[in-house]
């Protein structure tokens, strides 16, 4: 007798949850092999210092603009529509209290990972993806080259490096955009929304989110880099790979926003 195979209605609707968790699984575990391999070769000589500089101008100076324009207006945003709440209770002064506290634990670094992360990740994912289909990583290692250490090592440095110095260049700009839209829209003046920023944000605060970068960027990095690693089936492959780390980026970062601001409170870092 012939065994039937479960159609239709019969197909157990477990099976592609099942599947998306093993295969989840199995990406987490490549990651985790790829980080682990990665911290491994960047402490041991030599450390490609020329290769990790070009990698901060790629990475750094090119994503300013971006990082610069996302922390201006999300800033102002945020000033009309506190400015706008707190006139209800009469205390229109405290926005600047609000945006600094906000700005530096949580806005500009988030949104600074969010951004930059999406383009320095679509460009990494891009760049390794395009070498993997063109078999330029197997070249690498037929010239008796290390991939990771060569180019995986510089774009994971480079990034962990970068994003907590955009990030505290987003909180200072932020402030000042605040200040500037609360001037001509809130009825307070720079002065005094500057001294309400600088007195109520502590270097706790300003500490906490920027520690949240170098994690972010680490992340960011290494998704990318194992993603376009991964790459395969020609330019089809490569754009898949850059949708895919645009997308798990943004995730990973808001899942370990969220990890890292309860461990940072757990331990009383305020």
């Amino acid at each position: 007798m012939v065994e039937r195979k479960p159609t239709g209605s019969h197909v157990n609707p477990a099976w592609p949850i099942e599947r998306a968790v093993m295969h989840s699984l199995e990406v987490l575990g490549e990651v985790t092999l790829l980080a682990g391999r990665t911290f491994a070769r960047a402490v041991k000589p030599p450390f490609g210092i020329q290769d990790i500089v070009v990698q901060i101008e790629a990475i750094g100076m090119r994503s300013m603009s971006i990082a610069l324009l996302t922390a201006v207006f999300s800033s102002m945003v945020m000033t009309v529509q506190f400015a706008l709440q707190l006139a209800r209770f009469g205390a229109k002064e405290w926005v600047g209290n609000v945006i600094g506290v906000s700005l530096a634990r949580e806005l500009g670094p988030v949104l600074t990972a969010l951004m930059v992360g999406g383009r320095v990740g679509a460009g990494i994912a891009a760049e390794l993806g395009s070498m993997a289909v063109t078999e330029q990583i197997d070249a690498v290692r037929a010239l008796g080259a290390d991939p990771i250490k060569r180019l995986v090592v510089p774009r994971v440095v480079a990034t962990m490096f970068v994003l907590p110095l955009l990030s505290c260049i987003a909180v200072v700009v932020g402030v000042l955009g605040g200040a500037v839209i609360a001037t001509f829209d809130g009825g307070v003046t720079v002065s005094q929304f500057y001294h309400a920023a600088l007195r109520s944000t502590t270097m706790g605060d300003f500490l906490s989110g920027m520690t949240k970068t170098v994690f972010f960027g680490f992340n960011i990095a290494i998704v990318a880099c194992h993603r376009g690693l991964g790459a395969h089936g020609g330019t089809v492959g490569v754009g898949r790979a850059t949708t895919e780390t645009v997308v798990v980026t943004s995730v990973v970062t808001l899942i370990s926003d969220f990890i890292l601001t309860k461990l940072i409170l757990a331990i009383g870092w305020e």
